[in-house]
């Protein structure tokens, strides 16, 4: 007993594990008191036995054990945390209670599992119970199946998952064990209940004896459905119901839970998935393409054995479908053939929707071989193709389908109509919109008049299933032609038709039955879930949701009493029979008078006049009923008819038609009588606008879409231009005053194109503008039917276009009477079904199918990656080609789709882009594809290359674009690929969704799939995928709702479930609302407070106050009105106290909670109740109760006395207020959203006295307080209300002295994108104030991105904000200079100029401000010259010259390492002078001196290299760095870098470096151009001198690099397009000439021009040239002097041509030339003012034919459409003439002619053209061109006498003529091409009109030349040794001395000295004569760079005799500052 007494004493937890048996059991008893007394079940004492209940089961000792199972029932009946103990107690009962011999232990076992499951613990159970079905025991293997029984008996099918069950059954029914058997037996019969015959097929193996006792089993079974008996703690309402229903005896709601409950279980779902891939023998096939067909039998037989398995495991069955296809199609066995059609059925039948990729590819062929007669064969294929149609859509199988419709074989379309007709027994009225079923009906009316009765039979048949599915009133449209004969049969076979989609639940019941459908909608639409989830996956319950919700619409549709009686008044017109003339005269004679009647065909026009009178007036007095309008029209056609020749009469007749017309019943029968004469007359000048009228009066009775088709063919059928431009022109006027409704465009498209091309240009003018017109309706699809047109009519049609941007289309004027009702109705029908892809379909369509032809797919599969490279370049050819093309494109599908999983990423990326081009190429009609390719685009998200992830995301939004999200969201292929364990496919994959999501209004059901995979990835490893799935979370459950994905939680482990449920909390208060639906969008937002600010964040300022405030206070007024008798009597007592309760470490707890998710965070557009509620509990702690009651009362006056309050406790609770400070912002970011002014004028004073004190208490916000408070306090910035803003003002100011002015920043940027222009505008303001007080480090995150935002504002359409902005960016002007205009990016001229005008007021008005002194010196002197950017013009292509110029600079800072040597002079300069303006002065002064230490280049040379060797690792990275400085805004930067390229260009073995930059440098050099011209040039700052000096560099690098042939001829034909714009535009800048020595420069620029003509590649500078002149003459705002000089050019061209010709690409050049011409052609040519670019053009391509000859036609190969261009019609006249003019020049090559020629030419003959030849040479404009002829001449007849023509001139004309020739023979030999200096300047003449004199004098400068070539080879002065400058101030005195021809030779002799004298400099001069003070400056830093070098060359050698950079520095710093006191 002593033992006793001590455990007796224990607690009642130590008793329960004790190790004496009595002393458990003594526990076990206390404790099952113990558990039945707690009521809470959330006491911690459940607590403390949470790990015991495992032993309270396992006890070793059978009395205790059976104790504790009662404790173990009681407590998991009543403790909550109960739930955690599921595993090991249910473990524990299965292996220590199961196997008990007692009844008593195995029943609480029993009971403890059940109680588990009713704690929604059924699935731990059920997997618990199914383990030990595995146990060796029989016992328990007995007690678990009956545990397991019991379980789904009570609680039912939906809790109890059956498929693992059954999936054991076999196996159980196998045992040895009888009581195993029987148990099993009994469990079969208890889920027979639940499934019925679903359990069917799994059970089929089992015995037969076994399968024949159950059979007779559930024989015995009731027919009525079971239902659930016991509930989940979850189902207490269902509990609550069933036993009411118990009590009632009611049966009515058990039909609803038959319903529910019996079609749950798919017996599909069941089956285990067989993979049979793997099983196929690997000869498979190759006996499959065997010869022998008992080969092919026996491979088809293999496949058919294995796809009888019902279920098949999903796979790539590609290759064995087209295996299967090809014997089907191909065959010519039928045996074989059948055994194919059931291997697909079998396929199809076993992978369900997964084989729905495979069935568009299949289809078609089974579909042609319905052409065999053989049942056997039939009947297979009508098996096939069934089950494939389960896997798929009618709508992916349309186009196959309708393609077989008008087949010859009637067999096929009897086949194809019956198998119609079987697929609409499947289908709801949802599935056969009318988009689908209208083309189908059209193909059966074809039918149902076939010869054939068979095909009549099915099409009566296939119509009649369509009837019964969709309704008669929804087919009767389409039925309009039938006679009654055929309605009926229709009608007949409707009746018969039983429909397997109504059985299923997804139909309703027939095609009456659509009210009551209707009518059950509410009770149905619970239960539809679950029908979906149990239906098949591919089957039509599937679409009963749809269904459903598409029912209301219909009726509405259907009850509207405007939609059948429109239709029905189209049947009568259109089938109104046509009456004899006979009877016509006699229904005419009763209506008409008799005289009208006799005279109406009488041959006196005044008669037929007075008759026609007669008829006006008696069919204006006629009723409408009552006029007989065929009788009436046809009497006016009666003769003379429509070829009336009086005009008068014609009119009349017109006008009565139009009558008729408007006051009869108008029939299309009567239209037709008259249509042809009102077509032939509308374009008459007399009659047409009565024509016109009669034609919109028919329109209008007839319907303007039948109207408009047959008179536009009618006319086009004429040929009359004026008719048909007429025509046109009154269809462009009818769709304005009609609308656009019922138009059928495709009609029409090929008239237009007729049209469009037509000789006529009224008529091209017409059409052009009802294209228009067309455009207003249809918008940019619209081109794409023109695409092929030519350019010029397209640019007219596009002109067209453009002038209709923007309009919308006119309110239909006419044809509303009768379709008034409907149009409100109809529309939107229309819209629903065609959407944008309705103007898609339109469009003409390629089928490319027999293009994609088996070597293609082969080659695309091939093992060599080139050759797959091949094929998929074969494709992108082919659709390319096709441009748009038709869902067919045979077996490319599954051939790309292999190429997705390609080893070569290349491909993949290729293949991604195909199917890019697919999607725009076939449009609407890709969904087909979307499974079987659409699928593993999806796939490739996957993959580990970013690049590749990008370019499918690309293709898969281009696809998305065209198909919708819904093909993509049915079905199971998308949870299957979120299902992979790869994080770059989840992370994209869900990013993808999270996106598209929130822009759909329904979402099919299957994506209900796809959560248990998104709640796995919550939990991924990867963060971002984590990150991800929790973004979204919140768009799921926008579709899914927070209920359902919040069930979905209950298979997840307890640690995640928890996790899950958070997010999922977190999701709720993000959730996005749906998209509201377009036509009734009002209601929802009305309802919805969450759809306000989703779909309107601006107006939701406004809205919701009244809406929010009211809901809140609603719920809130209980609270405060609890108690109010007792809070009026003890208010006093309750005031007395602080109303600030100081709670330690509460904001930090709070803080915490928000950062662990655990509250909402502060952040919405409106406030929603639980923000509201969450704020009020949080408080509550904080706050005395009656603050807090009146702070949250309904009434604003409590509000305003409890901030009243609040202001008088403030100071003396400071403490508290901070402890509290967060929730008391909160609160008041709450009353922003109050409209009442005196709570906001209230509020405002408190926050101010509020951040006051803060900011004396030395108190800071921190990040929490901030942002749940700054955002909603800017939001009242932009209030209406001035006296608000204005604190909010100072509440802005002073937030900043308690928080930091760069963190309050980010919150005003953001302000600035509200809709609120008051709001922006203040938000700016503030803006300006934080910089100017803090400056440019405020700006967050960069000043240069902050500067950029600000900046787009000054664009606003509002006049405040745009100053707003304006006064910020000058701010920032004022801060930190004309860097400002780096930071704020490209702006449009028109802000930039702007932006100017304001920074120079504000310079002038803006006063010295002492404090800011250095601020103001910085930017006085500017680091950058970016200061040039204030400009006064701002030229087109300025934006982007700044952009480089800013990037240039900004590159330069970006690279601190490389050393600066020029840059680091100016530095130093900087920081000495206050003005950069003064340094060229100075430096004027120091001529002398600094002139004394310059060295010649050469040892500059040698040093720069080594430089730039250490700098970088390459010279060619050394090249692009330098030239990428030539394009900088800095001018001494961009100098900088030409000098050091003109030392590489200079350097014999350097100037190759070059090679592969030119086109670069060229490009770096006209951006700098620009920018002078456009910037620099405009800038007044800036000196002239500077800019003369940059431009002296530019063309001293150019001319030394076009020097060089090898280097030059690198240079593009784009590159020297846009080179020599520049240079000309420079030629003609008036503002050149106004610099001093501007003559001289624009001198040395026609010299690089004729440098660049003669060096460049002849083809490209010849044809930048053509295009040049095109686009100078068709811009006209370019100079006429522009285009001279081009033209000049291109003439200078062709004077070479004979030595330049065998260069010269003669393809691409007359390429070009036929572009001018398609540009301007001859007409328009010469319609210009001047006639010599015509002139220009005819000689250059008479020079070419002159050349070539009749070879010329064999150079038009790159010409598309030669026998269009006019060129070749041109070169074809020109070779013909030249046959007879080739002429003394013309093939000087071949001497045999010349021989000939020669002596057929007689002496008088050669007098003559010599006599000319020396005309030429004495005229001063053809000097130059005699003396080549000349040389011609001689060439060709070397035996000529010149003597005679030579002796009564001059010596010095003699000479003169002798140098000429010799010059243009060393010219023609090369060796001129060592000084082509001088022969470029000589031909400069022919450029530019510089007066010459025309004086004996002439000749001096070619003299000149002459010795001046002498003195430079006399001092070694070669090409590649001498300074550019040097050969082009030789030029420019050459210019000088040509102009004035008086000057001295002194002048020439004195400059040739002193270049003799002076060595080559680097720096670059522009007149040797004079030294300026840019060349000082140059010599400068050409002294301070060698200094430089000089120091890293001591660096290097490690010597220290070298003088260091420094002391250079301090030495220049002395001399500058000396020459600066000297100044003053």
């Amino acid at each position: 007993m002593g033992d006793d007494s001590e455990w007796m004493k224990l607690p009642v937890d130590q008793k329960c594990e004790h190790k004496v048996w009595k002393a458990r059991l003594n526990g076990y008893e206390e404790a099952l008191k113990l558990f039945q007394r707690i009521e809470d079940e959330k006491s911690s004492e459940w607590g403390k036995y949470l790990g015991l209940i495992k032993r309270f089961v396992t006890d070793s000792n059978a009395v205790a054990q059976l104790k504790g199972l009662e404790a173990a029932l009681a407590y998991v009946e009543n403790a909550h945390v109960a739930g955690k103990t599921t595993g090991e107690v249910v473990s524990g009962v299965v292996s220590k209670v199961f196997n008990q011999p007692k009844a008593r232990a195995k029943e609480l076992g029993v009971d403890i599992c059940l109680m588990y499951v009713e704690i929604e613990k059924a699935e731990v159970v059920q997997e618990e119970l199914i383990k030990g079905l595995d146990n060796k025991n029989p016992k328990i293997i007995v007690a678990c199946i009956e545990t397991l029984r019991k379980a789904l008996s009570e609680f039912g099918s939906k809790i109890i998952t059956l498929k693992p069950v059954v999936k054991l059954l076999p196996k159980l029914f196998e045992s040895r064990e009888k009581a195993v058997r029987d148990e099993a037996k009994l469990l079969a019969v208890e889920i027979y209940r639940w499934i019925r015959d679903a359990l069917r097929a799994p059970l089929q193996n089992i015995n037969s004896v076994q399968l024949k006792e159950l059979e007779e089993e559930w024989v015995k079974l009731p027919a009525t459905a079971p239902k659930q008996s016991r509930f989940l703690r979850s189902q207490q309402d269902l509990k609550a119901k069933f036993e009411q229903q118990q009590a009632a005896s009611g049966d009515t709601v058990d039909g609803d839970d038959n319903e529910e409950i019996a079609p749950q279980v798919d017996p599909y779902e069941l089956l285990e998935a067989v993979d049979i891939i793997s099983k196929l023998p690997k000869d498979f096939y190759e006996k499959i393409e065997a010869k022998k067909w008992q080969e092919r039998k026996e491979a088809l037989e293999t496949v058919e054995t294995l796809t009888k398995n019902p279920k098949l495991e999903g796979g790539d069955y590609g290759d064995l479908v087209r295996a299967l296809k090809k014997v089907i199609g191909k065959d010519a066995n039928v045996m074989l053939v059948t055994l194919a059609a059931k291997c697909i059925a079998g396929l199809a039948t076993g992978l369900r929707k997964k084989f729905g990729t495979y069935a568009v590819h299949v289809v078609p062929n089974i579909l042609e071989k319905f052409k065999e007669k053989k049942p056997q064969v039939v009947q297979a294929l009508q098996e096939a193709i069934d089950a494939v149609f389960l896997t798929t859509t009618l709508q992916n199988l349309s186009d196959d389908i309708l393609a077989v419709m008008d087949n010859k074989n009637p067999s096929i379309k009897q086949q194809a109509s019956l198998f119609l007709a079987r697929s609409f027994q499947h289908c709801t009225p949802s599935m056969l919109p009318k988009s689908v079923l209208k083309p189908f009906c059209a193909a059966f009316l074809k039918q149902v008049n076939d010869s054939a009765p068979e095909v009549r039979d099915a099409a009566f048949e296939a119509l009649g299933t369509a009837m019964k599915v969709v309704g008669e009133k929804a087919v009767n449209p389409f039925l309009a032609d039938l006679d009654k004969l055929k309605l009926d049969k229709i009608k007949e076979c409707a009746d018969k038709v039983e429909l397997i989609g109504g059985k299923r639940g997804g139909g309703g019941g027939g095609g009456g039955g659509a009210g009551a459908a209707v009518e059950k909608e509410k009770p149905a639409s619970k239960t539809t879930p679950m029908v979906e989830a149990a239906s098949r996956p591919s089957g039509p319950p599937k679409k009963a949701a749809p269904s459903k919700s598409a029912g209301p619409p219909k009726k509405v549709k259907k009850d509207a009493p405007s939609a059948k009686p429109k239709k029905g008044l189209d049947t009568k017109e259109i089938v109104e029979t046509e009456l004899s003339i006979e009877a016509c005269e006699e229904k005419a004679a009763a209506a008409l008078p008799a005289s009208c009647m006799q005279l109406l065909d009488s041959a006196n026009w005044k008669e037929r006049l007075a008759s026609m009178e007669e008829f006006q007036r008696a069919v204006e007095s006629m009723d409408r009923g009552e006029m007989p309008c065929q009788a009436l029209v046809r009497m006016l056609a009666k003769k003379p008819g429509w070829k009336e020749t009086n005009f008068q009469v014609m009119q009349m007749k017109l006008h009565i038609v139009g009558l008729i017309a408007q006051k009869g019943s108008f029939s299309k029968t009567s239209a037709l009588v008259v249509l042809d004469g009102l077509v032939d007359k509308i374009g008459d000048v007399k009659c047409g606008g009565n024509a016109k009228e009669a034609l919109t009066a028919i329109g209008e009775a007839c319907s303007l879409p039948w109207t408009a088709e047959q008179v536009v063919s009618m006319a086009f059928s004429q040929k009359n231009p004026k008719n048909q431009a007429e025509t046109l022109n009154w269809l462009a006027n009818a769709l304005k005053e009609f609308g656009f409704a019922g138009i059928n465009v495709k009609a029409f498209i090929s008239n237009v194109r007729t049209a469009l091309g037509a000789t006529n240009p009224a008529v091209r003018t017409a059409a052009i503008t009802l294209l228009g017109v067309l455009h207003l309706y249809m918008g940019a699809p619209l081109r794409m039917f023109f695409e092929d047109e030519k350019p010029a009519l397209l640019a007219q049609i596009d002109a067209e276009f453009e002038k209709m941007q923007g309009q919308s289309p006119p309110a239909p004027t006419r044809g509303v009477k009768k379709g008034a009702e409907e149009d409100g109705e109809e529309p939107e029908e229309q819209e629903e079904e065609g959407g944008a892809g309705g103007i898609m379909d339109l469009l003409p369509r390629s089928d490319i199918s027999d293009k994609i032809t088996s070597e293609m797919v082969s080659k695309i599969g091939d093992k060599n990656w080139k050759i797959r490279k091949e094929g998929l370049e074969e494709v992108t050819a082919v659709i390319s080609e096709a441009k748009f093309i038709q869902p067919n494109i045979g077996e490319l599908p599954l051939a790309l789709k292999g190429r997705l999983n390609d080893s070569n990423k290349l491909l993949v990326q290729q293949t991604l882009t195909i199917l890019q081009q697919i999607a725009t190429a076939m449009g609407p009609a890709l969904k087909q594809h979307v499974k079987n390719l659409g699928i593993p685009i999806i796939t490739v998200l996957g993959d580990s290359k970013a690049n590749v992830r990008a370019a499918a995301m690309t293709a898969l939004n281009a696809w998305v674009e065209q198909t919708g999200m819904k093909e993509w969201l049915e079905g199971e292929d998308l949870s299957e690929e979120l299902k992979k364990e790869n994080p770059f496919l989840r992370q994209e994959l869900l990013g993808w969704l999270a996106e598209k999501l929130p822009t759909l209004r329904t979402v099919p059901a299957d994506l209900m799939l796809c959560l248990p995979h998104v709640y796995s990835c919550l939990e991924d490893r990867s963060g971002d995928v984590r990150k991800k799935a929790q973004d979204a979370l919140p768009t799921f459950m926008m579709h899914l709702g927070y209920d359902k994905m919040n069930k979905a939680t209950s298979k997840l482990k307890p640690a995640s479930k928890d996790q899950v449920v958070a997010m999922l909390e977190k999701a709720r208060a993000m959730m996005p609302a749906k998209p509201a639906a377009p036509a009734k969008a009002s209601p929802p937002k009305a309802s919805s407070s969450a759809s306000v600010p989703a779909s309107k964040p601006a107006s939701g300022k406004t809205v919701s106050p009244t809406i929010l405030p009211s809901k809140c206070h609603c719920e809130l007024s209980v609270v405060g009105k609890k108690a109010p008798v007792k809070a009026s009597m003890k208010e006093d007592d309750d005031r007395s106290g602080p109303i600030f309760i100081l709670v330690p470490n509460g904001k930090e707890l709070r803080i915490k909670e928000e950062k662990s998710l655990k509250i909402l965070k502060w952040n919405f557009i409106t406030p929603r109740d639980e923000y509201v509620e969450q704020l009020k509990t949080q408080m509550s702690t904080c706050l005395a109760k009656w603050l807090q009651d009146e702070l949250f009362h309904f009434d604003f006056q409590r509000h305003v006395k409890a901030i009243g309050a609040m202001i008088e406790h403030m100071e003396d609770e400071r403490e508290a207020v901070v402890g509290c400070l967060d929730l008391v912002l909160k609160w008041f970011t709450l009353r922003f959203f109050d409209t009442n002014t005196s709570v906001l004028m209230k509020a405002m004073e408190f926050l101010k006295l509020l951040f006051s004190m803060l900011s004396r208490e030395d108190y800071h916000l921190n990040e929490y307080e901030a942002s749940s408070f700054i955002p909603y306090l800017i939001l009242k910035v932009g209030e209406s209300k001035d006296v608000v803003r204005k604190d909010v003002r100072a509440i802005l100011s002073m937030l900043c002295k308690v928080y930091p002015a760069n963190k309050l920043f980010p919150f005003l940027m953001e302000g600035t994108k509200s809709k609120n222009s008051k709001q922006r505008s203040e938000c700016l303001e503030e803006l300006g104030c934080l910089i100017e007080n803090y400056g440019m480090n405020v700006c967050q995150p960069t000043p240069a991105k902050a500067l950029k935002d600000i900046a787009v504002h000054i664009g606003d359409r509002d006049t405040t904000v745009r100053n707003a902005a304006l006064n910020t960016v000058v701010v920032a002007y004022n801060v930190c200079g004309d860097q400002v205009f780096k930071l704020i990016g490209n702006l449009s001229e028109k802000d930039m100029s702007m932006l100017e005008e304001r920074i120079k007021r504000s310079a002038k008005k803006a006063p010295p401000a002492p404090a800011k002194q250095v601020e103001r010196a910085q930017r006085e002197v500017p680091a950058h010259p970016n200061a040039t950017f204030a400009r006064k013009t701002a030229q087109e292509e300025m934006p982007n010259k700044l952009n480089q110029a800013r990037s240039q600079n900004i590159h330069d800072h970006s690279a601190p390492s490389i050393p600066k040597e020029f840059q680091l002079d100016l530095d130093v300069i900087e920081n000495d002078h206050t003005h950069v303006s003064e340094l060229p002065d100075l430096v004027q002064h120091k001529l002398d001196e600094l002139l004394e230490p310059v060295t010649i280049p050469e040892p500059k040379i040698r040093s720069v290299s080594p430089h730039f060797d250490d700098l970088h690792n390459s010279t060619a990275s050394t090249i692009n760095f330098v030239i990428s400085q030539v394009a900088s805004g800095d001018i001494n930067t961009s100098i900088q870098a030409l000098a050091q390229i003109d030392e590489v260009l200079r350097q014999e073995d350097k100037a190759e470096a070059m090679s592969g930059h030119i086109d670069q440098f060229l490009i770096a050099t006209f951006m700098q151009l620009r920018l002078i011209y456009n910037t620099h040039m405009a800038d007044d700052r800036l000196d002239k001198k500077d800019i003369f000096k940059l431009y002296s560099c530019i063309i001293g690098n150019m001319l030394s690099l076009f020097s060089m042939e090898s280097l030059a001829r690198e240079a593009s034909m784009g590159v020297l397009k846009d080179l020599m714009h520049g240079l000309i535009t420079l030629m003609l800048d008036s503002r050149v000439e106004d610099i001093e020595d501007g003559q001289q420069l624009i001198r040395s620029v026609n010299l690089l021009v004729v440098r660049v003509l003669e060096k460049s590649d002849q083809t490209n500078i010849l044809s930048a040239l053509l295009v040049l002149l095109q686009d100078s003459l068709i811009t006209t705002a370019w100079s006429p002097m522009f285009s001279e000089l081009v033209m000049k050019c291109l003439w200078r061209m062709i004077r070479f041509l004979p030595e330049t010709i065998k260069s010269i690409n003669l393809d691409r050049i007359l390429l070009d030339v036929h572009n001018f011409m398609k540009v301007f052609p001859k007409e328009k040519l010469k319609q210009l003012k001047s006639d010599v670019p015509h002139r220009t053009l005819k000689t250059l391509l008479h020079t070419l034919c002159k050349l070539t000859g009749a070879k010329i036609l064999d150079h038009l190969s790159m010409i598309e459409n030669r026998n269009e261009s006019e060129l070749e019609a041109h070169l074809r006249r020109v070779v013909k003439h030249s046959g007879n003019l080739s002429g003394l020049k013309s093939d000087r090559g071949s001497e045999k002619a010349s021989l000939r020629m020669d002596e057929k030419m007689s002496k008088t003959k050669v007098s003559d053209i010599l006599s000319e030849i020396f005309k030429k040479i004495g005229s001063k404009e053809n000097t130059k061109e005699g003396l080549t002829e000349l040389y011609e001449y001689k060439q060709k007849y070397s035996d000529a006498d010149l003597d005679p023509f030579l002796k009564n001139t001059s010596q010095f004309f003699q000479s003169y003529v002798e140098r000429g020739l010799r010059m243009i023979e060393s010219e023609r030999e090369g060796k001129g091409r060592i000084q082509p200096s001088s022969t470029g300047t000589v031909t400069v003449i022919t450029l530019i009109s510089v007066p010459i004199s025309t004086s004996g004098e002439d000749m001096k400068p070619a003299m000149y030349y002459e010795r001046l070539k002498i003195l430079r080879q006399r001092h070694a002065l070669e090409n590649s040794k001498v300074s550019k400058f040097t050969t082009l101030h030789c030029s420019c005195l050459g210019w000088l001395l040509i102009s004035s021809p008086q000057q001295t030779q002194q002048q020439q002799t004195q400059q040739q000295t002193q270049q003799e004298e002076r060595p080559p400099l680097s720096s670059l001069l522009s007149k040797p004569s004079v030294a300026s003070s840019t060349d000082m400056l140059h010599s400068k830093l050409s002294q301070l760079k060698e200094s430089r070098e000089s120091h890293f060359q001591q660096e290097h050698s490690h010597s220290p005799t070298r003088t260091s950079p420094a002391a250079n520095l301090d030495d220049l710093k002395k001399r500058l500052e000396r020459i600066k006191s000297n100044r003053q």
